[in-house]
């Protein structure tokens, strides 16, 4: 699995992820809706800390620079 997340790309998902998170447990958003963008904060921790998203892998994006 090669890293297909660029610096950048890391960093927001990171940031969104968290912030999606805070505003859950501090019952900002709640119900469906909270548990909805709770699941999508997990997902953009995980991809945000491995590097690798499998939707742009699907769809062939890339925002890693690539080393010669």
């Amino acid at each position: 699995m090669r890293k297909n997340l660029g610096r950048i790309d890391v960093v927001i998902r990171i940031c969104i992820g968290f912030i999606l998170a805070y505003l859950f447990y501090n019952h900002y958003i709640s119900d469906t809706l909270g548990v909805a963008l709770l699941t999508v904060s997990g997902i953009l921790i995980i991809t945000g800390f491995v590097g690798w998203c499998p939707l742009y892998q699907i769809l062939g994006l890339s925002t890693c620079k690539l080393k010669n």
